[in-house]
């Protein structure tokens, strides 16, 4: 039995063209599912019963449930259970511009990057498409606000579950629906070089954050597996490639470890490796986790940090921190079964 989430707007049509039906019936449905965000079939109200009896033989709804909400300033941390016992977590921020949402896309992570918490446990498997959505919808649930930004940035690599990923962008971005704005969405990736190409062809405006870290071969190669599979040449080149078929901005992620990827040294390379790009770097402050033994660069390296790529004319950030209090901070996510 399929999940009705799985299904986009012109899948909705289709379904009900093929049962001989006409394919308002799909728009109908499909403002019950993301305007009205109807819990179960019954609620909706302007679809005929043979039809909702139709609707339940043929698609399963709600799968996920909120197993444990963990609170802090500005942050609420969801542990989900999913239909078969797996677990993810997904992070509510609070800014100033609205309500963002960290999602996940995989139970566990294969890309193996030293420093990340997330991954210390193996994938298992891809999150379907209604597993992400679900994410959303039991949120603005619990918290009684809309989710007005969505970063897919959680537990797996968005990249590896490529094509799931594009069908939930394409239901939470519809205008019928959800309505979240392209650039309300951003998408991070480690650098899956060839589905950063395929993503570049598509008509969404999204964002696209990369988990960079490092500024040359070696200490990336040193911190994440997949730098050996598409190196940072590569890496670069696909995206001046991407910077000019989409005329987006690329953010790069740049976790500070003491004593790894923190010197003035690195900080001159890394300024040159990004000037004349279309790009700004997003500086993040390592959240240290008991099962890694990576620590956090001293305040006084991030201001140098900072400042040389101020001085190089570098578009940066020091990322705000949220959540770390309860482990819901970058890199600290994980697919936690105990607690």
């Amino acid at each position: 039995m399929d999940n009705i989430y799985n299904l986009s707007f012109k899948d909705l049509e289709d379904y009900f063209i093929s049962k001989g039906e006409k394919k308002y019936k799909g728009e109908q449905v499909f403002d019950w599912l993301y305007r009205k965000k109807v819990t179960n079939f019954d609620e909706m109200k302007n679809i005929k019963k043979e039809i909702i009896e139709m609707l339940k033989k043929e698609f399963s709804m709600r799968t996920l449930s909120i197993t444990k909400v963990e609170r802090d300033i500005d942050v609420n941390k969801y542990l989900f259970s999913l239909s078969d016992c797996e677990k993810v977590e997904a992070v509510l921020m609070d800014h100033p511009y609205g309500n963002s949402l960290c999602i996940s896309t995989q139970v566990g992570c294969n890309m193996g990057c030293k420093f990340c918490e997330s991954g210390r446990l193996k994938k298992i498997r891809n999150l379907e498409t209604h597993e992400m959505i679900e994410q959303i919808l039991l949120v603005e649930e619990e918290c009684k606000k809309r989710i007005s930004h969505v970063v897919v940035m959680g537990i797996g690599e968005p990249f590896d579950n490529y094509d799931n990923l594009v069908k939930f962008i394409e239901i939470i971005n519809h205008p019928k629906g959800m309505e979240l704005g392209s650039r309300h969405i951003t998408v991070s990736t480690c650098g899956v070089v060839p589905k950063i190409q395929k993503f570049m062809e598509l008509p969404y405006q999204v964002n696209l954050a990369i988990s960079l870290h490092a500024p040359n071969d070696e200490i990336r190669n040193s911190i994440m597996p997949i730098n050996k599979v598409y190196p940072i040449s590569v890496l670069m080149d696909t995206l001046k490639e991407y910077i000019k078929i989409t005329n987006r901005r690329v953010t790069f992620e740049y976790i500070l470890l003491d004593g790894v990827n923190d010197t003035s040294e690195c900080a001159t390379e890394l300024a040159h490796l990004v000037k004349g790009m279309n790009c700004y770097i997003n500086l993040i402050p390592y959240n240290e986790t008991n099962n890694i033994s990576y620590k956090r660069t001293k305040s006084l390296n991030i201001s140098n940090f900072y400042d040389i790529l101020k001085k190089n004319k570098i578009n940066v950030t020091v990322r705000r921190e949220y959540g770390s209090k309860i482990s819901a901070a970058c890199g600290q996510l994980r697919s936690k079964k105990e607690d």
